[in-house]
């Protein structure tokens, strides 16, 4: 008896509940809910609203800030780069040029140089050989001061063309830049003169030329051949 009390003490009592009878109405009416009732209100209103107070609202979304590392940082810097580049490419064709300018001047005045002195050693060298011949038609010219009133025109007509040719040949020695030393009555220069005779005279200043002995020619600054000069010196 006492094991038989100790389980039902043990025992949780169950309620069984006719299922049919839940379902069923309880008789009591269910209260309606009045849509005048103040204490009742609907947020349709309020929330269309807050809806159109939403829409007509500007966005302040704030905008979007590129940082650093980002692709137009990472462009500019490129850009920069390139720029940078295409300077120094630029600065150093411009060092170039003109290194090449300055190679190209310096070789077209050492061209113009080399050539002006052949010419000028060539025409000295014809005229060198020229002069001689020069100097015997002046002799020839000379000679027609000795010339007695007794000779004949067939022969002063010979002096005249021999004066032309002398002429001529002086004039063509000229054009090509080739000019007589001027001597008498000039100082003694011993870059253009050559004295070959001295004499003393109180009527001239020591050391200038009295007499001409034979004519020096030169080329611009180029000496071709000295003049032989007498000179003065005191006595």
């Amino acid at each position: 008896m006492a094991r038989d009390s100790k389980n039902n003490q043990s025992r949780i009592p169950i309620h069984f509940v006719d299922a049919e009878a839940e379902s069923e109405p309880s008789g009591e009416p269910i209260p309606e809910m009045d849509s005048q009732d103040p204490d009742i209100t609907t947020n349709s209103d309020e929330e269309e609203m807050q809806l159109d107070s939403e829409l007509t609202q500007p966005d302040e979304t704030p905008p979007v800030e590129f940082t650093e590392g980002g692709p137009i940082t990472a462009e500019l810097v490129a850009t920069r780069a390139e720029l940078k580049r295409v300077q120094e490419e630029t600065a150093e064709l411009k060092d170039r040029l003109a290194r090449r300018q300055a190679d190209f001047e310096n070789y077209r005045k050492r061209v113009d140089r080399e050539r002006s002195d052949i010419y000028n050693r060539v025409v000295a060298d014809v005229a060198a050989k020229l002069l001689g011949v020069l100097d015997n038609l002046k002799r020839a010219l000379e000679t027609e001061a000795s010339v007695e009133a007794t000779e004949s025109d067939e022969f002063r007509h010979f002096l005249s063309g021999v004066d032309l040719i002398y002429k001529q040949l002086s004039g063509v020695l000229e054009a090509l830049g080739v000019k007589p030393i001027v001597a008498v009555g000039e100082q003694f220069n011993p870059h253009i003169h050559e004295a070959v005779v001295t004499e003393e005279t109180e009527e001239f200043e020591p050391d200038t030329i009295i007499q001409e002995i034979r004519a020096g020619y030169k080329l611009g600054d180029k000496l071709i051949r000295p003049a032989l000069v007498k000179v003065s010196k005191r006595s």
